[in-house]
């Protein structure tokens, strides 16, 4: 028995089409967006239609059957030509839209005219059918009178050659040159050798079977190598993903962990969708269910009044900034409760420098916050301890202070008693008197009222603060002191001091320190030169600097970086705790203290306190 190789090459062509199409049929179910391998299932089983009607063709016995089986055949023509210029749009994302249409437009009228003229859209006449030879086998070919409608189908054919080539050209400036070339390529080539294969046959022109499908398998098996690779990557991706994905979800558990051990809440606000996601611990934390919708205005309501501000400023200011955000603030709780949270964040920006999400990480600090104050609380109890202490070491300095001006008040209303015994007082002397009393009284008072001041036990209170009112203040105190020691005290004032922003007592405090720490210094020094000096002057745009500096032996070196420590001291009645309350203050003021030996005698204290925001901003 003799094997028809016509029967078998177009049998195969056609089971490789009908192959090729299963599976990209397949892709498709699996991927209902690939629309590339739908279209190609389309054009992969109109060719192997096509190969059918072919083969059928050159088996036909009469030229009726040739005529039917060719008329029909053009249904797969239209389909194939259709969904292969819709493949090229999607899969190789060119062409212009209206030669697409163009080309489906031609092609579906000349399938219209197949069916309303003559015996199909190529013959109005078959008169017999001859015979060739092909592959060593005798084959049918028509011989008839051609149908001239059929120039509309070969112009479909040119429009579909001309879109398919503009595709391309577009797609290999577009960069996409292997889909250009590959895809592009092939079926201009395939195409174009089918399209003056064709016409020359139905023309009459060359005697020989139509064989479009060889070439049109040839362009379907390119096209299927292409998606057949890509779907090979793509399957290649998928268990890359697979495998990514199963990392992520072990970091994930790993992240949960660490983030529930270390306490933490994290919520991710999503600007563009005005949507907010939070894990259930950060939900608890702020007295939301796991169920419960979150929305930025509920999640408000929650913070304290007083705290709200401060939370939009820092978010505002990230914004505007490097993206970086740290707060602390209370919440309210939906029982009455109220807790501190601790967040930091950041905001992430999209290529044009817009706030896109916000991303945040919180934490309950309340037993921070209350530690703190136990903190700050003891501090305040230990500076006020201090400045009784230090007052205590002054008082004989102040009690003679006061018993000046209470002894000429003595003396004054002895004198006015006098003067009043006369039958004719004179009431110019009387009043005179009574002038000193009054200024004796206020001096005696302003003694009184800056011992008060020292001695009241008070919160932290910032205002702005005039440097040279805070200098005079304590100089005032220690005046009679220094007197009494034969010590001289000295002040410098620059002219350009601005106020300074702190609290009035604790900075006094520090001061009235400073000043008698350098006059206890001087208390092995002999002669004259005995002085301790007090200067201001700016330091830099935004703080003062004041400094204290006494004449004395100066600090050892090995001493210089103990000084500050709690309960170090070189005096032998000292406590130790002048300075490093002193620091303590200046530090919570925003400045800093630090201490330096002359490089001829003696010892300088420096801090530092900034300027009033009031100030500073005119």
């Amino acid at each position: 028995m003799q094997v028809s190789l016509i029967t078998v090459i177009w049998s195969m062509s056609a089971s490789a089409c009908l192959t090729l199409a299963g599976i990209n049929v397949l892709f498709w179910f699996r991927n209902r967006k690939a629309w590339a391998n739908l279209l190609f299932f389309l054009t992969a089983t109109s060719t192997a239609a096509f190969a059918f009607c072919e083969l059928w063709m050159i088996r036909a016995d009469t030229p009726a059957e040739f005529a039917s089986v060719l008329k029909w055949g053009h249904i797969a023509v239209c389909l194939l030509v259709v969904s292969n210029v819709w493949f090229i749009r999607f899969y190789l994302k060119a062409g212009r839209h209206w030669l697409a249409w163009t080309v489906c437009g031609l092609r579906t009228l000349a399938l219209l005219l197949n069916f309303g003229t003559g015996l199909n859209l190529n013959y109005r006449e078959i008169s017999h059918l001859g015979h060739v030879r092909l592959l060593g086998e005798s084959v049918a070919v028509a011989e008839g009178v051609p149908n001239p409608w059929m120039l509309v189908g070969q112009l479909s054919l040119v429009a579909w050659l001309t879109f398919t080539a503009d595709a391309g050209v577009a797609a290999w400036r577009r960069g996409d040159r292997h889909r250009a070339l590959a895809v592009g390529g092939s079926i201009v080539f395939f195409a174009l050798v089918s399209s003056i294969q064709s016409p020359l046959v139905f023309w009459g022109i060359v005697r020989m079977p139509i064989s479009a499908t060889l070439f049109f398998t040839g362009m379907v098996a390119v096209m299927g190598y292409e998606l057949g690779s890509e779907m090979l990557r793509a399957s290649q991706l998928d268990r890359k993903l697979q495998v990514s994905e199963a990392g992520l979800r072990e970091s994930e558990g790993r992240m949960s962990l660490a983030v529930e051990g270390a306490d933490f809440g994290i919520w991710i606000r999503d600007l563009a969708r005005n949507e907010i996601w939070a894990t259930d611990k950060w939900r608890a934390l702020f007295g939301f269910s796991k169920s419960e919708r979150l929305e930025l205005d509920r999640i408000l309501e929650r913070f304290h009044p007083e705290d709200r501000d401060a939370f939009r400023m820092a978010i505002e200011k990230a914004a505007e900034g490097d993206g970086r955000y740290e707060v602390d603030y209370r919440v309210v709780l939906p029982n009455g409760g109220m807790r501190w949270i601790g967040s930091r964040g950041r905001v992430e920006f999209d290529g044009a420098g817009k706030p896109m999400i916000v991303r945040s990480v919180s934490q309950d600090i309340t037993k921070r916050k209350e530690a703190e104050q136990e903190v700050q609380t003891l501090q305040q109890e230990i500076a006020h301890v201090g400045r009784v202490s230090m007052l205590g070491q002054l008082a004989s300095a102040l009690a003679h202070e006061i018993n000046q001006p209470l002894a000429a008040i003595l003396r004054n209303a002895e004198a006015a008693e006098l003067f009043l015994q006369d039958p004719s007082p004179d009431l110019d002397e009387v009043r005179a008197i009574l002038s000193d009393i009054r200024s004796d009284d206020q001096r005696a008072g302003s003694v009184i009222d800056r011992m008060r001041g020292l001695l009241k036990r008070q919160n932290l209170v910032r205002r702005p603060v005039d440097v040279g009112e805070l200098v005079g203040g304590v100089i005032a105190l220690v005046g009679s002191d220094a007197a009494a020691r034969h010590i001289t005290l000295s002040v410098a004032m620059a002219k350009d001091l601005r106020p300074v922003c702190g609290d009035p007592v604790h900075l006094q405090q520090v001061l009235l320190n400073l000043i008698v720490n350098g006059m206890d210094a001087l208390g092995d020094v002999t002669g004259k030169d005995r002085h301790v000096s007090v200067s201001a002057s700016l330091d830099g745009p935004g703080s003062v600097e004041i400094v204290v500096s006494d004449s004395g032996p100066g600090i050892p070196a090995d001493k210089l970086t103990h000084i500050f420590d709690s309960f170090f001291t070189t005096k032998p009645e000292g406590m130790g705790m002048g300075l490093p309350i002193s620091r303590t203050i200046i530090e919570a003021h925003g400045g800093r203290l630090w201490a330096e030996s002359n490089n001829g005698s003696g010892a300088s204290f420096r801090f530092t306190l900034p300027i009033a925001a009031e100030d500073l901003a005119r």
